[in-house]
């Protein structure tokens, strides 16, 4: 099964995860913008501006977005409307990117600075949240205010470092509540109990794409991204799959009854790693071929086909914590989600690994 197929199956037969403005399809879409920015294949281009086409008015409004639930998932489809602005020059496209960025700016924040996941998630940080936004503020931050809040940015990194790390495991947790008050959460250090895979996959596509975003003249602040990335890096290889070069759903209990070795959040760390190798962040020497192992590895045992239809297998549906006393964050909980085919953050993640790939070799 070669990607090329899968791909242009699934793009083909593409059905909106929901019928609203949501970051699930937002990763599709990026997948697609580096697609084509590997290949030069107008169909992906052309695939993002007709999606938009449902949602971006011509005053730059955007449909069925609400700024007022205050969710951090919704910026992340705006990442690509800097690429379409930049490729049409359609105002309509700088208009929303100001729309998301208003979102930002009033967005509620923990006492440390960060941002709320979302307003029904109060005083909580989230793995999750650092992709949704940081590389989309960076952007705006880079092309459009003159850096002036780099250090916002970064220091809401530093702060994932200081409150969600685990230094003997060298992983970081799913969140943290800074109120020490939900069911998940420790009542001494705030953390959840478990290391989840996609939210590590997240955490280093966050820290890889805010990078590439920023200008490396402000050296302090693009070196500190960088430390905290080859060590995160480091630290979630120790628990690579020896056999198959994936990782499991509970990045750190592979020999437990349950654990499975999860597509969505491998993809990403090899994603994390080969753009990391393309921008310098991290040794070509050293990581390339890691990189590509996880990704061909996917492609190995995780591409199938059912029925003549190609599928992406393997992918955890969708994993949280709260918002009362559901999702308690427990082995039980992570184990008892469903795992299912081509869910669009799997094939999204896929999809941009795989252009990440073929950027390298032609670097």
């Amino acid at each position: 099964m070669k990607f090329d197929q899968y791909v242009e199956y699934h793009l083909a037969h593409f059905e909106n995860a929901k019928s609203d403005w949501n970051y699930e399809d937002g990763c599709v879409l990026v997948g697609c913008v580096q697609l084509y920015q590997a290949t030069g294949k107008s169909m992906y281009k052309e695939f993002v501006i007709e999606y938009m086409k449902k949602f971006i008015n011509d005053d730059g409004t955007i449909n069925h977005f609400e700024k007022e639930n205050y969710n951090i998932d919704s910026i992340h489809t705006g990442k690509v409307l800097f690429f379409l602005y930049e490729e049409t020059k359609e105002e309509k496209y700088r208009q929303a990117i100001e729309i998301l960025m208003d979102q930002l700016r009033d967005h509620p924040r923990t006492k440390c600075g960060s941002f709320w996941h979302k307003k029904i998630y109060p005083n909580q940080i989230w793995l999750d949240g650092l992709y949704m936004a940081q590389p989309f503020y960076m952007e705006y931050e880079t092309k459009y205010e003159n850096k002036e809040h780099y250090e916002d940015i970064v220091n809401q990194f530093r702060n994932v470092r200081k409150y969600i790390y685990n230094e003997e495991k060298s992983l970081y947790y799913h969140a943290y509540d800074e109120a020490k008050i939900q069911i998940w959460a420790d009542k001494e250090t705030g953390k959840s109990p478990n290391f989840w895979l996609r939210a590590m996959g997240w955490y280093l596509m966050s820290l890889v794409d805010t990078m590439d975003v920023m200008s490396k003249e402000i050296f302090e602040q693009y070196k500190t991204l960088e430390g905290i990335f080859k060590e995160a890096v480091k630290g979630i290889l120790q628990y690579q799959d020896k056999e198959s070069k994936l990782f499991y759903q509970l990045i750190d209990k592979g020999d437990i009854e349950g654990n499975y070795l999860e597509t969505s959040g491998s993809a990403m760390v090899a994603y994390a790693i080969m753009k990391g190798c393309r921008i310098g962040a991290l040794s070509k020497e050293k990581y390339q071929s890691i990189g590509e192992e996880i990704l061909n590895s996917i492609i190995d045992r995780m591409l199938i086909e059912e029925d003549n239809v190609p599928k992406l297998s393997q992918i955890c549906s969708v994993a949280g914590l709260g918002p009362k006393n559901e999702r308690d964050g427990s082995v039980e909980y992570y184990f008892s989600e469903p795992i299912v085919c081509d869910d669009h953050k799997g094939s999204g993640a896929f999809m941009m690994a795989y252009a990440q790939m073929l950027m390298l070799r032609e670097a």
